[in-house]
């Protein structure tokens, strides 16, 4: 296999403070929050925190040389977060900007395996981050430009989304494969309330790699299809392939090569532009780009214990663009995907979890257990070897 290409994590940072819950009562947990009442927990975990770090440390784990763009406060959160991720290893903290004006970044994670998590967040110098933030010589050194988080980013949704604009044009125009990743913006604050669909419409032509969640997806895409699923029930027990044709076909229409929804336990779907377009993708452009091609597949979760899921979805898209990177086919990117994924969410935090390429890849031959997938609908296969759907408008589908 060819040595891996490296990669540059630009975007959200922040620390991570995660109060431990476990001694509570799981049946009760959610009650337990009330005025006036002390809640005696335990211990806290300090770890680092948002897309750059989730995504870009587990990118570095799994072997891929990576750089860390961001910014971070000149105050003691700030010192104990660049510590953090020095101590992994001290170059990736070289792209790092310091706001002597700005608070670092900082989340406080209330996890607990019996809800899903919930985030006290401070945006803090992520607010001031820019494209200026960007030293662009390291961009054109390295065959991927990943950015993460925009929605909570104000200088990248303000003003029509011009500073995302012009962070993902530019760094498209030093030859680098681009990748994004969302999350979900609070509908009461001034990120819920801007045209994400116009955004979309700018700087998706600059985007080779989308890899948001179902939910964040719908919400800045689809905004009344998200409101009218949120009112029946739980979004991703109703998504579907026809939805998500929909949704990747209007993506791959704006300008994006390589669609990736994430679906939480249901998995992950893939789907992919002709051969002429995947081969106009920059440095990360996959050797045989005719394997990526017209691909429409879907991979189910691996079993595993929960602990907390802060980071999954970061981890994830880590996992999918590590195989991408060592030139894996696109099979064996959603399973790498699926598997970094779960090792995540046996652990607390966003990083303890994982596992090197080599472990996680010897986990999924030694005979991993999926979660049972029931047929999407009629026309999809199973690829029992592969172990994932493939459907009927997979190019490379029988």
């Amino acid at each position: 296999m060819p040595q891996p290409l490296n990669a540059i994590a630009a975007g959200h940072l922040c620390l991570d403070i995660i109060p431990d819950f476990d001694q509570l009562d799981e049946m009760h947990f959610e009650t337990l929050f009330k005025p006036g009442h002390l809640i005696q927990i335990g211990s806290s975990q300090f770890s680092s925190g948002g897309s750059v770090s989730n995504t870009g440390l587990a990118l570095h784990h799994l072997g891929i040389p990576t750089r860390l763009v961001a910014k971070i406060g000149a105050d003691p959160y700030g010192n104990i977060l660049r510590d953090l991720i020095a101590s992994k290893d001290p170059t990736l903290v070289e792209g790092f900007q310091v706001d002597p004006h700005a608070d670092t970044s900082y989340s406080i994670i209330i996890s607990n395996p019996s809800i899903d998590r919930m985030f006290l967040h401070c945006p803090g110098a992520n607010d001031t981050f820019t494209e200026n933030d960007i030293d662009y010589s390291l961009v054109r050194q390295s065959a991927l430009f990943h950015f993460g988080y925009p929605p909570i980013m104000r200088q990248m949704y303000t003003d029509g989304g011009r500073h995302l604009f012009e962070t993902m044009r530019r760094a498209k125009e030093t030859g680098a494969t681009t990748s994004m990743d969302m999350s979900l913006p609070d509908p009461s604050t001034e990120s819920g309330r801007v045209d994400w669909k116009e955004i979309y419409r700018n700087i998706l032509p600059f985007v080779d790699i989308f890899l948001p969640s179902l939910e964040e997806l719908l919400f800045t895409f689809k905004r009344p299809l998200y409101d009218q699923m949120v009112r029946k029930g739980d979004i991703l027990d109703q998504a579907t392939p026809v939805l998500l044709k929909e949704l990747s076909t209007e993506l791959m229409a704006l300008g994006v090569k390589i669609v990736v929804i994430k679906l939480g336990t249901r998995g992950l779907y893939l789907r992919t532009t002709g051969l002429d377009r995947l081969e106009k993708m920059g440095r990360a452009t996959p050797e045989n780009c005719g394997v990526w091609a017209t691909c429409e597949k879907w991979v189910p979760c691996f079993k595993v214990s929960l602990v907390g899921t802060t980071g999954s979805g970061d981890c994830t898209i880590a996992g999918f663009l590590a195989a991408l990177l060592r030139g894996e086919p696109p099979e064996q990117a959603l399973r790498m995907a699926v598997a970094v994924g779960a090792c995540n969410v046996e652990a607390a935090d966003s990083l303890s979890g994982l596992r090197t390429w080599e472990e996680t890849h010897n986990r999924i031959d030694n005979g991993w257990d999926q979660i049972p997938s029931p047929k999407p609908e009629s026309g999809w296969e199973w690829d029992a070897s592969n172990k994932l759907w493939i459907s009927p408008l997979d190019g490379h589908n029988g």
